[in-house]
Formats: structure tokens, sequence, C-alpha cells
């Protein structure tokens, strides 16, 4: 089993990051602020005004620490990454299979069927531990609809017609996303998913860590040698990690979603961690930003039992198991890819 190791993550503004013997050195004002050997690193993650010397950039690509560049409110604008790895043959069993409408179709049905069913899990354990603060009845309406659709899915062979139906058990789920609040109701109303620029604070948290999983799938994907930008689900488009966004599918409810409610149910973000900015765009301060991230570090440390290895392993190594399985798929070592199903 891969270890699990951390992703730094540097968001204060004018920090200079550099190579000192086998360790990363974080500078403000040339004052280093922290030292960290670059074996205990998966990848290094700067937000807005953060600069890199070239040789800890040549460094980290020959230690297979990837690099990524966000601007300081979690757009994300590039990366740097090492030689590619892994076995080309794989590569170019993905590239003829994401090129068949049928394997593509059975392996986004998969996807799709993991996502519903995830989405169903966490409204209906927000019926069983808080059926008394939230109006239970329309939830459990959304979670009979969701059953159908996960039904629904199961049985679909075009690309185009599992699309519509994970797109309508998106807008299904998130209808009552705002039910699941139970706390900070007025300083966090949510009234539906909006996103480039979030135009509230839920989806200013949701979009935020949705961007932190992606980096995380498409490092473990490049780590097992499969091409992140060729997916069966999200189908080619240049500059877009189409596998990447296929595999953080199955991940979005489980991790980004219940996170965002633990933060906000738990007063662990406040309005006063968010701003406005041109009238519309919602933002989270330099100090919001911290708790999250820390949050979702703190989230990958948990512990879970796989549901099909049957192995118990941090969430932060799931992401390295879906990356392994869809290896093994494509290696025939497997009749199927098994998504990632949240008991």
């Amino acid at each position: 089993m891969k270890k699990l190791l951390n992703t730094l993550f540097v968001t204060t503004q004018g920090s200079y990051l550099a190579k000192e013997g086998e360790t990363v050195v974080v500078k403000v004002e040339k004052v280093v602020k922290v030292r960290i050997p670059i074996h205990t690193l998966s990848g290094i993650v700067c937000f807005g005004n953060v600069s890199m010397s070239p040789f800890l950039m040549g460094f980290c690509a020959e230690k297979d620490v990837s690099v990524s560049f966000l601007t300081e409110y979690g757009r994300f604008l590039a990366r740097i990454k090492g030689p590619v790895s892994g076995n080309v043959l794989v590569r170019r069993e993905q590239y003829r299979r994401a090129d068949s409408e049928e394997t593509s179709s059975e392996i986004a049905a998969s996807i799709i069927s993991a996502k519903i069913s995830n989405c169903r899990t966490v409204l209906q354990r927000a019926v069983r531990d808080h059926g008394d603060k939230i109006d239970a009845e329309r939830v459990e309406q959304i979670v009979k609809r969701m059953g159908h659709s996960l039904k629904e899915s199961a049985n679909l062979k075009s690309l185009n017609q599992l699309r519509g139906i994970e797109g309508d058990a998106a807008a299904d789920y998130f209808s009552v996303f705002d039910h699941l609040i139970t706390s900070q109701k007025d300083d966090f109303a949510f009234n539906g998913r909006n996103r480039r620029p979030p135009k509230d604070e839920v989806n200013c948290l949701l979009s935020f860590l949705y961007t932190l999983l992606m980096h995380d799938v498409r490092s473990a994907l490049e780590c097992v040698g499969l091409d992140p930008a060729v997916g069966f689900l999200h189908r080619d488009r240049p500059g877009r990690p189409g596998l990447a966004l296929d595999i953080m599918e199955e991940f979005r409810p489980f991790i980004v979603d219940r996170l965002v409610l633990s933060l906000i149910n738990l007063c662990q973000v406040k309005k006063k961690d968010f701003f406005k900015k041109d009238s519309e765009e919602i933002y989270m301060t330099d100090d919001g930003r911290k708790t999250v991230l820390m949050a979702y570090q703190k989230k990958k440390q948990d512990e879970i039992l796989h549901p099909f290895t049957e192995e118990k392993v941090m969430i932060g190594q799931l992401f390295y198991i879906q990356a392994l399985l869809m290896n093994r798929y494509m290696r025939n070592d497997l009749d199927g890819y098994p998504s990632f199903f949240w008991r």
C-alpha cells in the first residue's frame, strides 16, 4: 500500500520556496518559516503570489512531488510534473478504451452509480442523525427519487443518457442540500449549485475543496501511470483532466460535501471567514482558507474500510486505491472497474 504523505499548502502571499539539501524551505521576506523533508511530501500547492526556485522545481520533479499553482482564491492555474511514469502499454489501452463508446459507457455507468449512491447515503445519514432538525420528509422524497436514478444508471448504455441521469440526480441532491445545514442558516444560505465564480459561502467552500480533491486524484492517477487527461465520462477537452474529473465524482459527496456540512454545522467556519468581491463573487479570507485546508488534511487521516479491497485505510489513500484499481482494469486483471461505494 502506498504510504499516505502530506500535501504542503502555501497560502502566505509573498512566500518563496527553495531547496536546501533534502528539504523544502519556505521563506517570507527572507525569513525561514518552515523546513520540510522532501520524502514526507506527495505534493505542493501554492496559492496566489507564491514563487519557487528552479532548483526546487527540478528536485520535486525528480522526487515525484507534484507542484500546483492556484490563484489566491483557489482557481487552478498550472501544474509541474516530472517524467511520466508507468507502463506505456497501460496508457495505450486506456486510449483504446476511451475511443470505444461501449467501454466508456460501462465505466461511466459504474462511476455515476457510485456518485448517486454516495449522494443518497449523505442524505440518508442526515435524516438518521438530524431528522428532528431538518425537513426529513422532503429529504426522504429525494432519496427515493435518487434510488430510481440509481437503478436507471445501471441499465443505460448511452453516454448522453448517463449524463442526463447524472445531471438530474445532482439537481435533486442539491435541491435539498440546504436542508442539511442545521446551524448558521442565515449566514450560510444555499439556493443551488453555482460556480465560476461562486455566489455564496457554501458554493465557495464546495468549489475550493473540489479543486483540492481534483489535485489529489490527478496525482494518484499519474502515480500509477494513467493519463489523467483521458476520461470516459468527461470526454477529451484541451486542458481538462477528464479521468481525474471522472474518478473524483465518486468522492465529491463522501469527502467534500460532508466536510463542508461539518465545517458549517460545527461552526468551524463563520460568516467573517468570507468576503464579497465585485458585487457578486464570494471568496474566503486567509484565515478561513487555512481553517479549511487544515480540516481537509485532517479528514484524509480518518480511516475507513474500503468496500472492494476490504482493507482498513486512511481516506487520503482512497484516491491511490481507485487509481490502482483502474490501472488493474486496464491491464485486464479485473473484469470491470470497481467504483467506490460508501457504506
